[in-house]
């Protein structure tokens, strides 16, 4: 039972040998007893019987507290909160409104493949379908795949801007010498992100900065660092998981709102949240790798729910003026107010968005937000479905060869330290599954992978445009620092707000 040379368990410590894990169970048993309550039930001389929480069978509970239990496991299903709209930010309501658009497409293309389900259920094709891999598809399949995606990408400007900023508040970090590699690069992004949001004139008093994906809301915390004693300032951090090592702690004791919102953003009806009911301060959404669908259901969040459901509500009358000097300076900075208009009549709900995008591979039909836009350019839910796969490609050509394989684990573990960045694990597994039998060299994967991203990018700036809003595409990092290095902008168009009189 030697695990690493571990022949004994620690002394104080519980006796059950983990074979998951190759060691002994650290947990401190009570008094007198071998084994800590989790593995009680190894004991000769104890009688109660342990068994599978109901809730979540990833651990034990004594079969005589179950009930006592189930009142209090943290598995349980709790109250939602006020805010809970169940798949208000979804898009397709209706299963049956992509099973009918998807799956008939589908077995078009996979006509080998029917007699094999015939049968089954409807939904289980529409599950089959989406799981078959790119490289079941034939030469000729693929080639037709390739140039739809080059005739929808044609117009496109391949190569974005740069526009790799840093600013102030990070740079006494960035030239900290105990900050090692892995810290640097995320520093590096943050600075660029808050360099990109000044130069919007984002950064100011008088308004609520929404985190999707916050984390452990480190890039909140920056921001709150770069805007230093600005009033009147909140920050609402989305995140659907329970997150260790958070920062929210460092800002308990100043006067504004930080508040973390634990909620699916599939779910999250931005006009219930409390403050933003009470104050109805101008909003930024902001993100930093926001992994796939998530960034598709943040802008619907931002741009469709709260701000049309803000519009039908504040027939009403309108947010009043603060009476704070330095909060004006928040609302004098458009030239609307530098002419002298009054504050509510060019007040927009939304003033800004920008997102670091990541993870296109997790991408989904269902919740995509430039449906329009692929329909347009005469694409549908099977191309999107193949492009979001293929999108991969992009961020896992660096395999140039197997051979490499010992360098590619090197890069891999000091990437691994950051999961939020985006899914090594899953790239490594597309690039293996889909090798298509040598038909494409690993540069025009590259090319063909990035060309994906860029498309399912595109529809997203439409969609922002179609709402009034100027969106871009911009490298905010350099590729050797994350190979996910596009941010996504918006600010509301001058023709969306009513423009100064002379």
């Amino acid at each position: 039972m030697a695990a690493g040379g571990l022949r004994a368990p620690v002394p104080g410590r519980c006796g059950y040998f983990v074979e998951r894990k190759k060691r002994f169970c650290r947990m401190i048993p009570a008094q007198g007893r071998r084994f800590c309550g989790e593995h009680g039930h190894q004991e000769e001389e104890n009688d109660r019987k342990r068994i599978p929480c109901p809730l979540d069978p990833k651990h034990t509970v004594y079969e005589d507290q179950l009930q006592k239990h189930l009142k209090k496991c943290n598995s349980r299903e709790k109250p939602k909160p006020a805010y809970f709209v169940q798949d208000i930010n979804a898009g397709l309501k209706d299963a049956t409104e992509i099973l009918d658009e998807q799956v008939s497409p589908f077995l078009c293309y996979f006509k080998g493949q029917i007699d094999k389900i015939q049968g089954e259920p409807f939904w289980f094709l529409y599950f089959f379908f989406q799981q078959l891999p790119i490289s079941s598809l034939s030469k000729e399949e693929l080639e037709d795949l390739i140039k739809k995606l080059k005739k929808a990408s044609n117009g496109i400007k391949p190569i974005l801007k740069d526009q790799m900023l840093s600013h102030q508040a990070l740079q006494e970090a960035l030239n900290d010498p105990k900050n090692g590699e892995s810290a640097f690069k995320h520093l590096k992004q943050q600075a660029s992100i808050l360099g990109n949001m000044e130069k919007l004139h984002l950064l100011g008093p008088g308004r609520c900065f929404i985190e999707f994906g916050a984390g452990r809301g480190k890039l909140s915390h920056w921001v709150d660092i770069a805007l230093q004693d600005a009033e009147n300032v909140h920050f609402l951090l989305v995140e659907r998981a329970t997150t260790r090592f958070k920062v929210d702690g460092k800002h308990r004791k100043r006067d504004y709102i930080f508040e973390r919102l634990q909620v699916d953003i599939q779910h999250l009806c931005l006009n219930k949240v409390p403050i933003l009911e009470k104050e109805k301060l101008p909003v930024v959404g902001i993100g930093k790798h926001l992994c796939g669908a998530a960034t598709d259901l943040a802008l619907r969040c931002l741009v469709e729910s709260y701000s049309t459901q803000y519009d039908e509500r504040n027939e009403e009358p309108s947010p009043k003026r603060f009476k704070s000097d330095k909060t004006d300076i928040a609302f004098n900075n458009s030239a609307d107010e530098r002419s002298g208009k009054n504050v509510s009549e060019n007040w927009k709900p939304v003033t800004g968005i920008v997102i670091a995008l990541c993870c296109h591979h997790r991408c989904q039909w269902k919740h995509y937000v430039g449906q329009e836009f692929f329909r347009t350019v005469g694409l549908g839910p099977v191309e999107f479905n193949y492009f979001q796969r293929m999108t991969s490609w992009a961020t896992c050509g660096m395999r140039e060869t197997i051979t490499e394989a010992s360098t590619i684990d090197a890069k891999s573990k000091d990437q691994s330290n950051d999961i939020e960045e985006h899914d090594q694990v899953h790239n490594r597994i597309e690039c293996s599954s889909d090798s298509l039998q040598g038909l494409l060299t690993v540069e025009e994967r590259k090319q063909i992978g990035r060309l994906c991203k860029l498309l399912i990018d595109q529809g997203r700036i439409k969609y922002l445009q179609q709402r009034g809003y100027n969106a871009a595409l911009q490298y905010y990092t350099d590729s050797s620092v994350s190979l996910e290095n596009v941010l996504l902008t918006a600010v509301p168009s001058q023709s969306s707000v009513p423009q100064p009189t002379a």
